[in-house]
């Protein structure tokens, strides 16, 4: 697209004849919005369509006005999405592009199409009708990645590998377990975006500038035209509301927290030190100068993202937070932060999703790197409890001189004969054998959430029902 030479008698028409003269570049280098806010064309076009519409219907301009109004932001739209839109600086934003651009294609019915409302119900609903669309394409993200996650631990439901606290070797877990904890968490994200979108679904359009109008509109009408469950209830609020941004915002960066995370682990799993998962070649990257490296690229650069999400995240709440009722042109800087984070997430949950599908498991490295590390030693402790009647502080001791042994030695402790046992507590049974494997431990965790093969299958069903 190239801009039209801009206009300064172009600018004063629109402002209406209150300037005589137009303002100097600097003031409309920061006041112009045009090169960014353009991108909210389609919702400006539809918004402006269902306030014509509703105009008509309630008399207050011709059914012949409204037809050319309709019939010339349908000319609009059509130019902006080939390419052939003449976007103008002089002109501020989107709406008075849109608005001049309508004069010009029908005359003098583009007029009558800004009656009772104002620029800044305008931008509130378009801005709003933009963040919804985004809530709509995060869900979906969301959904495509757990069906991903769950495709993983359904394949891995009952492979043992080690779980960590402070990255160190705890307990025996499953793949398919482990997998089911970022279900989880992408889930809650997931309920989080239906609820931002719930509530976002009031319509700001028609409080106008900030008290409403004396024109009988029906904003009724308009909001069921947009898709909104209802028009926002007060006039003030309408036009200076921005919490569906903010909120936005912040389940964005909830959500590029828990992507973050499992980045890391697919950096850690995927090293030579680890080698639990292969990358595949469509995620990963080459050396310009080690021909042996496999570079975990794409999960690095997601795991950045948090960065640039959550700094929008700062960046609007510090905006809002000083501003008095109703609108502020302070709020023109509410839009870049969100469209920046908006693409980056959703380009992150496509990434995410393409990586854990074409993830390949070490299902032998995770077994093995499960059986050490003396990752059965809760279960030894449990045993001498539930076997033996220990208190648990005093079974928590004797597993713990059983570990410095098997250490000393460089074993671990299924390599104990049972006389080494015997030798710290001597009412250990050759029993005790039967816990020390890692599928014994995983099979023994049968509690709700647990790790046991059987708790994770039942997890994925219900995630599956859910779903669907």
């Amino acid at each position: 697209m190239t801009d039209r030479p801009d206009s300064n008698d172009a600018a004063n028409s629109m402002w209406g004849g209150r300037f005589a003269a137009g303002p100097d570049a600097i003031m409309e280098a920061i006041n112009a919005s045009i090169g960014f806010d353009r991108r909210l064309y389609a919702q400006d076009i539809r918004g402006s369509r269902a306030h014509a519409a509703m105009l008509a219907a309630q008399g207050i301009i011709s059914d012949t006005d409204a037809e050319a109004i309709r019939e010339g932001l349908l000319t609009v739209l059509s130019e902006i999405e080939a390419g052939n839109f003449p976007f103008r600086t002089a002109l501020e934003d989107i709406h008075m592009n849109v608005e001049a651009r309508l004069k010009e294609i029908i005359g003098e019915p583009a007029g009558r199409l800004h009656t009772g409302r104002s620029r800044n119900d305008q931008v509130a609903t378009d801005f709003r009708l933009w963040v919804r669309d985004q809530c709509d394409a995060a869900i979906e993200g969301l959904q495509a990645l757990i069906r991903a996650c769950l495709g993983q631990a359904e394949a891995g439901a009952d492979w043992v590998m080690p779980g960590f606290t402070h990255l160190q070797t705890a307990q025996p877990v499953t793949w398919g377990h482990h997998m089911m904890a970022y279900v989880e968490m992408f889930g809650r994200d997931l309920s989080r975006f239906r609820d931002a979108r719930a509530r976002m679904n009031e319509s700001p359009l028609g409080a106008a500038a900030l008290a409403g109008t004396g024109y009988p509109i029906d904003r009724q009408a308009t909001a069921r035209d947009l898709g909104f469950d209802r028009p926002m209830a007060n006039s003030l609020d309408a036009v200076s509301d921005r919490d569906f941004a903010l909120e936005f915002l912040s389940c964005a960066s909830i959500c590029a927290v828990h992507l973050s995370r499992l980045s890391e682990e697919l950096v850690i799993w995927s090293s030579a030190q680890f080698r639990f998962v292969s990358m595949s070649d469509k995620w990963s990257t080459g050396s310009s100068i080690m021909p042996q490296k496999r570079n975990p690229d794409a999960a690095e650069l997601i795991r950045a993202k948090i960065g640039r999400i959550l700094g929008g995240t700062v960046a609007l709440f510090t905006v809002m937070k000083g501003l008095p009722l109703a609108y502020s042109k302070d709020m023109q800087e509410d839009k870049e932060q969100v469209f920046d984070a908006a693409d980056n997430l959703l380009l992150s949950l496509a990434a995410m999703s393409g990586m854990i599908t074409d993830l390949t498991a070490n299902r032998d490295r995770l077994e093995g790197a499960a059986s050490a590390g003396f990752s059965t030693a809760t279960d030894l402790a449990d045993w001498l409890v539930r076997e033996l009647g220990l208190p648990f502080r005093d079974a928590h001791h004797v597993t713990g001189s059983l570990v410095a042994m098997a250490e000393t030695r460089g074993i671990d402790l299924p390599d104990l004969t049972l006389e080494d046992m015997r030798s710290v507590h001597d009412g250990i049974t050759q029993d005790v054998f039967g816990v020390l494997g890692v599928h014994n431990s995983v099979a023994s965790r049968q509690s709700y959430g647990g790790t046991a093969p059987d708790q994770v299958r039942a997890q994925i069903a219900r995630w599956k029902e859910t779903l669907a």
